[in-house]
């Protein structure tokens, strides 16, 4: 059974000590929902908000969140980030937008937190910008999808 990394062995807390893993390419991609009325996701596609373009803002916030991971997840480390792309998908049948968010660093750990929580960021910011409209929204589905490089190596969801 494996261990959970960020306990030492006397059970206190620690940042995991990555120094001697090696730099590898690293790749994580994350998804998640935002649910709404109807009439919500009109006003998001057809640019009718008075806040101005939802997605692209949505989309501009969840690159700066996974940016400043670490400064909000305390046992995470602070990386550097080569690629963050977001992908913003509206679904007209179950009036819901899709979030997938691609993150990429040349690096000694992973890049997964940096995509889940640039997922968590892009839907926070359209839940803040239309809530005016809609309280009533739903994030959900939150999860990591697929991560490769370092040791573990490739990892899918099914």
């Amino acid at each position: 059974m494996s261990k959970l990394t960020h306990f030492n062995e006397e059970g206190a807390v620690h940042m995991v000590d990555i120094g001697d893993k090696s730099i590898t390419h690293r790749i994580a991609i994350a998804s998640g929902f935002i649910s709404m009325q109807a009439d919500t996701l009109s006003l998001i596609k057809e640019g009718g908000h008075k806040k101005g373009d939802v997605l692209g803002i949505a989309r501009t916030a969840g690159i700066m969140g996974a940016k400043k991971t670490s400064e909000l997840i305390p046992l995470c480390h602070p990386i550097s980030l080569t690629h963050i792309n977001i992908d913003l998908n509206i679904d007209e049948d179950t009036a819901s937008v899709y979030c997938e968010c691609r993150a990429e660093t040349d690096g000694k750990t992973g890049v997964e937190m940096e995509a889940l929580t640039a997922v968590q960021v892009t839907l926070l910011t359209i839940y803040d910008m239309c809530k005016a409209v809609d309280r009533g929204m739903v994030i959900s589905s939150i999860q990591l999808m697929e991560k490769s490089g370092g040791k573990s190596g490739l990892w899918k969801r099914n």
